[in-house]
């Protein structure tokens, strides 16, 4: 019996998706757990499993104390007392504490065991489940309060403790308390069997047809490549880079390139004047070296940051709350009134330093150094035709008083900006040695070509270069592009310039953020310069000449593609059904722990985006639900090759979560990849 427990546990858990907290939000396929099936029935499976309008009032009940405890247990700061006994673990905790609680002291049953294991068994025996649906049982436990489950995923599996021991516990927290008040809870199998009868498959083929022939119908074919540029600019492949390089295309002779925006460079970051450490690079890595971000402004922030301490910890306890409003109440007031009607001006007022300089890259091997500046030359095809000035540019978003900021920084590098990534390859390709070693690869870098590093800020626009200052001419066609760019979103943002949006700390649509996606295009800049892509398109250059093999194209795909998916999904299904998958509206939300968000006074965390990412109203979208469309130029027989070696992609492709579509360069003819992993030329035959 045991051993089908723990059998059942790991399907059950396989079953969900992690979710990160609002301090570094990770874009993720809340279906993520079901993507071994096709996905229509996937996502009928997923409605039944997620989408429930109505459980059981007993399950409601059991539900509630679950959010209770585990609101307690993983609080980060928010609550005034901290829950006791927290260092005993997750369940033993809240178990010992349990028998006290008023609501459960008349059902407790002095028998129950305190091994996990024996209340596993236990509890599934009371309650009458048959071994064989303990696996869809287990997994009601999680989906019944999935947002939960999907941050106990994180805990578990991604934070870095890898403390898988949560899930065992979190399972047996599960069962007791159902086991405590809800005695005929295997009703909830026939429940799950009536919510899957009523789920319903959803119909994408007339608008992803239309989609895709209109973006097939944009590409350049028959294109010729750049030459003598007076600059060449690296942007991130986030959709929002799109616009914004066919503005500063149209004002100047530039090139630009897409390429993931971390740079490749996986590092954890310092920052010296607050003392954070952050991860700087994708959930799929893990940082390889450490590095010091400087400021001259370290002891302002230092006293900064005691000051916020004691105000919190004054706004949070019980007796002086009140004193703070009389002691603070002028100063709040001034505030509240300049932020109200004044943002831009508050905003200048308390702007802090930008974090744009190391110390130093010694940290980073000589041979790493080298790798890394070989890889994301050749991964974005620049290994010639060097222009005199190459800016790497990261990306971040600036907002005032919103949870979900960190959703509108990079979807793959938990709400980090990528400037400092930006100056480290920067720094690395400005150094004679490292550029003695790429010419003994036969890449030459002009003695004369200058990289510098620069951050594009996604919700004004602007482009910050970093020590750039000769470079008159560069910043001022960066600025006319920023004018360019802005008028265009500035269309379907409504009223309010990007600017103010981006310092108003009552806008809850401060940006689009990556709403719209719909494709991944993997080539030459030269396919689609010439057309506008709507802000729908992660770009990522490719040279597929250079690739024989296809390894720069497998990382590709098996890396910044999977992330465009995660995107994809996170935005495809908060759109679909935004109390299922989404975060609910703005307006009724409230912060839990400091981790997460709940609709009103008490819900289950809502993981998703938030409804006014992907509305314009409460009944009108915005984000059109595509799955996501890959568009490679290469032959096929690389691309067939990087598909048979990785089961990620004949999975993600066999079971049509994206389509691929190649545009192969040998008879320049586009052929669109079936279910069963085969070829046509009809769009039809998918």
């Amino acid at each position: 019996m045991k051993n089908q427990i723990q059998h059942a546990l790991k399907i059950s858990w396989d079953r969900i998706a992690p979710s990160w907290p609002l301090k570094n939000l990770i874009a993720v396929n809340p279906l993520q757990g079901f993507e071994d099936l096709p996905f229509e029935e996937a996502f009928q499976k997923g409605k039944a499993y997620f989408g429930q309008e109505f459980l059981p009032q007993e399950m409601e009940s059991v539900n509630r104390e679950t959010m209770k405890w585990l609101q307690a247990f993983f609080d980060e700061g928010q609550a005034t007392i901290k829950m006791p006994l927290r260092n005993l673990g997750l369940f033993k905790s809240i178990y010992t504490l349990l028998k006290f609680d008023r609501k459960l002291m008349s059902k407790w049953k002095e028998n129950l065991p305190e091994n996990i294991d024996l209340i596993l068994e236990e509890c599934l025996l009371y309650l009458k489940i048959p071994q064989e649906q303990y696996d869809e049982y287990l997994t009601l436990m999680l989906t019944t309060l999935p947002g939960w489950a999907s941050y106990i995923k994180y805990k578990a599996s991604w934070e870095g403790s890898n403390n898988d021991s949560y899930f065992k516990e979190y399972m047996a927290l599960r069962l007791l308390l159902v086991y405590l008040i809800y005695p005929k809870g295997k009703e909830l199998l026939g429940w799950h069997e009536g919510a899957l009868c009523k789920s319903y498959a959803y119909d994408f083929e007339t608008l992803e047809l239309e989609y895709k022939k209109n973006l097939l119908g944009k590409i350049n074919i028959n294109h010729t490549n750049f030459v003598n540029v007076e600059a060449q600019l690296v942007f991130c492949i986030d959709v929002r880079s799109e616009g914004f390089r066919r503005a500063i295309e149209s004002v100047g002779n530039y090139e630009t390139f897409g390429f993931a925006g971390f740079f490749g460079i996986p590092v954890n970051v310092c920052d010296d004047a607050t003392g954070e450490h952050y991860n700087s690079c994708p959930v799929l890595l893990s940082p390889a070296h450490d590095v010091v971000m400087r400021t001259s402004l370290k002891k302002k922030f230092g006293t900064s940051r005691l000051m916020r301490k004691i105000y919190q910890s004054l706004k949070y306890n019980i007796t002086t709350p009140f004193a703070l409003v009389e002691s603070l109440g002028i100063i709040a007031g001034f505030l509240m009134v300049a932020r109200t009607f004044f943002p831009k001006l508050s905003a200048r007022l308390s702007k802090k330093v930008s974090h744009c300089k190391v110390n130093s890259i010694d940290s980073i091997p000589f041979q790493n150094q080298c790798a890394y500046a070989l890889n994301a030359l050749r991964m974005m095809g620049l290994v010639d035709h060097f222009a005199p000035v190459i800016v790497l540019c990261g990306h971040g978003s600036e907002t005032q008083n919103n949870a979900y900021a960190s959703s509108l920084d990079c979807g793959a590098c938990g709400g980090r900006h990528g400037g400092i990534n930006a100056v480290i390859l920067a720094s690395i390709l400005m150094r004679h040695d490292v550029r003695s070693y790429l010419a003994e690869q036969n890449i030459a870098i002009p003695e004369s070509t200058r990289f510098v590093a620069a951050e594009h800020n996604t919700t004004t626009d602007h482009v910050e270069i970093f020590e750039g200052e000769k470079l008159i001419k560069l910043k001022s066609d960066l600025q006319k592009a920023q004018a360019i760019h802005s008028a265009q979103r500035f269309k379907t943002l409504g009223n309010g310039s990007p600017d103010v949006r981006a310092k108003d700390w009552a806008q809850v649509r401060p940006e689009w953020g990556l709403s719209g996606n719909a494709s991944f295009i993997v080539g030459s800049r030269q396919l689609t310069k010439d057309s506008s892509l709507e802000g729908r398109s992660f770009l990522h250059s490719y040279d597929w000449t250079i690739d024989p093999k296809g390894e720069i194209l497998t990382t590709i795909l098996t890396a910044p593609m999977v992330v465009a998916q995660w995107i994809n999904a996170q935005y495809l299904f908060s759109t679909l059904d935004n109390v299922a998958f989404g975060g609910g509206s703005k307006i009724t939300k409230n912060i839990v722990g400091k981790i997460g968000i709940m609709q009103g006074n008490s819900s289950d965390l809502m993981n998703g985006l938030p409804l006014q990412s992907v509305f314009k109203s409460d009944q009108e979208a915005y984000h059109e639900p595509l799955m996501l469309l890959t568009i490679v130029h290469a032959p096929r027989s690389i691309i067939d090759r990087v598909i048979f070696e990785q089961d990620v992609l004949q999975k993600l492709f066999g079971n049509e979560w994206v389509f691929l579509t190649c545009l192969d360069p040998i008879d320049h003819t586009f052929y669109t990849l079936t279910k069963d992993l085969k070829w046509t030329t009809s769009f039809m035959e998918t």
